[in-house]
């Protein structure tokens, strides 16, 4: 299992492809592989968004991060597992995290997959500060529940 957080532009599809591409071990052994990439919006709250500055604690957030990555292949028969997030100053469209399990069955890889996603989201040390179209910046105070409202 790894972990990166990364202070520059980086290509999710490319960093899995590679990191699969080390995986000579278990060639054969997984049968399904689930990724998530998450990006910025340019919008929140229902205000417009240009840009973010992601703020982490070094060495707290990596050991967290891989304590989510754990935890799953505790639960799940997780054959192994990238995490990869962004911090530092973050735009829209830009990727911000990508995580992908590997697994011999599309249910385990999927479940650990979210489960991953939803633990960094509510257990990281991560710090995001949004500037708003109209010039003005905030700190995020509470991360989405993940769904969008319904009109």
């Amino acid at each position: 299992m790894k972990v990166s957080v990364i202070d520059s532009l980086f290509d999710p599809w490319q960093a899995v492809a590679d990191y699969q591409q080390g995986l000579t071990a278990l060639k054969g052994k997984y049968g399904a592989t689930c990724l998530f990439v998450g990006t910025m919006r340019d919008f929140n709250q229902d205000d417009s968004v240009k840009g973010m500055y992601l703020e982490h604690y070094p060495g707290m957030t990596e050991k967290q991060l891989l304590a989510c990555l754990q935890q799953a292949a505790d639960k799940w028969p997780v054959l192994d597992a990238l995490l990869l997030h962004r911090v530092g100053n973050i735009y829209p469209d830009e990727p911000i995290v990508a995580v992908a399990i590997w697994s011999s069955h599309r249910g385990d890889a999927f479940d650990a997959c979210r489960f991953v996603m939803e633990s960094l989201k509510s257990n990281a040390p991560f710090w995001k500060k949004e500037l708003l179209a109209s010039g003005e910046s905030r700190w995020v105070e509470k991360n989405t529940n993940g769904y969008a409202k319904k009109t």
